[in-house]
């Protein structure tokens, strides 16, 4: 039994849903009320959005200045989503650095514990953020932050922040560049992020921090050992994007102490990399939804026509454009591979992909100007997290899919930047790979619920659709015309969760919203 549900929601001028703007990724800040296109704040475009995971759509990173002053485990009072405030009580436990170098450090990781308004609370529910390299603690700063509420009434709930993030992060920061930029093409942008990783990566290293530890399945034993400083014979997991597939890892080495999962945005276990011909499936979809509005179809009579026309020509001459490094000016080369890339961060929702015309038309009428505010401080752009890039490093893709894309990349409309810098960072370190044996698919037989949005542009659906043949005992909540930040993105997905999460079945449901808007401007 299928159960459908369909909503209004509060759309502004560029057709962004005003109740749950999420781009927690970087890109936007909501000006509630103008009404006007140019109500989008645009923040710019840091490292977490251009040079990993092109926007990081769902993962909370964009949010690092929390108001933590409270470093000391013990009770405190979190600041959420516009102020609220709720009791909350700040944890930390040690992990092994490296559970397979008997010599390495021990790191401090951290979590926000949200205890449960029940009288008999259920298993604690542990928040798995996206990226690699989003915060739980971030998350839950923004607008999911009524869903961490509502979770209450089940179970004490976890913001768990994993290694290299937040609290959790014992990875020395490091100087951005001061070097003159390179070209931002495909090979000037794989040359710099190659020589800048390998470089961090010595120096971590002789700084004694074990990077090799800094993988999927370390994070996974990080989660049982969250379990066994909370004292509880299981978890749930509630997660999203690449907290999917870390959650996928977790239930593959500790599943039997492990209850119920709700995973939304799904990311296989080799799905690090994006198939690029299910991308140019998704933009077609995009291309048939520019039919609702004539003046828009007249403009663009061919998305994708368009948007190769403008990578094709950018790449090939890349343009001179003018961005901040710091306080001052500089002159960059803009080659198409960085359009594709800004693409790939704009389809993750609807309310950032309803301005994919405007912006592709502009560059089209040689308007390169309209990037720049996107750019944001290159120091930033151009610098290496180090947890981000070694997670995705270490989770690699298996030969057959690396062929796969490659072919497949060579007439794609986004070529093989969606995912940058994988798979360009290949080889960069050696014996870092978890191998194929953590890239195998297995059967689940843990209850889930798995949530998707069909205007998706990060996990299209048909990369999730692999996902859930894992899982034998699942319902599914699809979110008509939602994108990667799908959890809040309709009001009734949070009821499901909480009635998910209390043991209720939860059948299969279809919710509904209007298309995004998309606008010439």
């Amino acid at each position: 039994m299928i159960k459908v549900r369909h909503m209004t929601p509060v759309y502004d001028a560029i057709g962004r849903n005003t109740r749950s703007l999420t781009d927690q990724g970087g890109l936007f800040t909501e000006r509630p009320g103008t009404g006007r296109a140019d109500a989008v704040l645009v923040i710019g475009m840091t490292q977490t959005s251009l040079n990993r995971r092109a926007l990081l759509a769902a993962a909370g990173l964009a949010l690092p200045s929390l108001a933590f002053a409270q470093e000391q485990a013990g009770p405190f009072r979190f600041t959420g989503w516009r102020g609220a405030q709720a009791d909350a009580e700040r944890g930390f436990f040690e992990v092994p650095e490296d559970r397979s170098d008997p010599g390495s450090r021990r790191i401090r990781l951290s979590y926000v514990r949200f205890r449960s308004t029940a009288a008999e609370p259920g298993h604690p529910i542990v928040y798995l953020a996206g990226g690699p390299g989003g915060t739980a603690t971030g998350t839950a700063t923004g607008p999911r932050f009524p869903i961490f509420m509502a979770l209450r009434g089940v179970a004490d709930v976890i913001a768990f922040d994993q290694r290299g993030t937040g609290l959790s992060n014992a990875i020395p920061p490091r100087a951005a560049p001061t070097t003159p930029p390179p070209p931002f093409t495909r090979e000037g942008l794989t040359e710099h992020f190659r020589t800048e990783f390998q470089s961090a990566w010595a120096d971590w290293t002789a700084a004694g921090v074990a990077m090799r530890g800094y993988n999927t399945a370390e994070s996974a034993d990080d989660i049982d050992d969250l379990r066994r400083h909370l004292g509880v014979d299981k978890v749930d997991l509630w997660g999203i994007s690449y907290g999917s597939h870390l959650g996928l890892s977790a239930l593959k080495r500790h599943g039997d102490r492990i209850g119920r999962v709700a995973l939304a945005s799904l990311e296989g276990q080799d799905q690090t990399v994006k198939r690029p011909d299910r991308l140019d499936l998704y933009l077609q979809r995009v291309d048939a939804l520019l039919d609702a509005d004539p003046a828009v179809r007249a403009a663009v009579p061919d998305l994708t026509a368009l948007m190769r026309r403008v990578h094709d020509r950018l790449e090939a001459q890349p343009a001179k454009l003018t961005t901040r490094r710091g306080d001052a000016l500089i002159d960059i080369q803009l080659g198409g591979f960085a359009v594709q890339m800004l693409a790939g961060g704009l389809i993750a929702n609807p309310g950032s992909l309803a301005l994919l015309p405007a912006m592709y038309l502009a560059l089209d009428a040689g308007q390169t100007e309209v990037i720049a505010p996107y750019l944001g401080d290159i120091r930033d752009l151009l610098s290496i997290g180090g947890m981000p890039e070694a997670m995705d490093l270490a989770s690699g893709i298996s030969p057959d899919r690396l062929a796969l894309v490659r072919r497949e990349a060579r007439t794609a409309v986004l070529g093989d930047a969606l995912n940058f810098p994988m798979p360009h960072l290949l080889g960069a370190v050696p014996g870092v790979d978890l191998g194929e044996t953590f890239r195998a698919p297995i059967q689940i037989d843990n209850r889930a619920l798995l949530v998707s949005g069909t205007l998706d542009g990060r996990t299209p659906l048909e990369e999730q659709a692999e996902v859930v043949e894992q899982f034998r005992r699942h319902s599914r909540v699809i979110v008509e015309n939602a994108g990667h930040n799908v959890f809040e993105s309709h009001p009734e997905v949070q009821d499901l969760l909480v009635r998910f999460f209390r043991g209720e079945d939860v059948v299969d449901t279809r919710l509904s919203l209007p298309p995004p808007t998309f606008r010439l401007a």
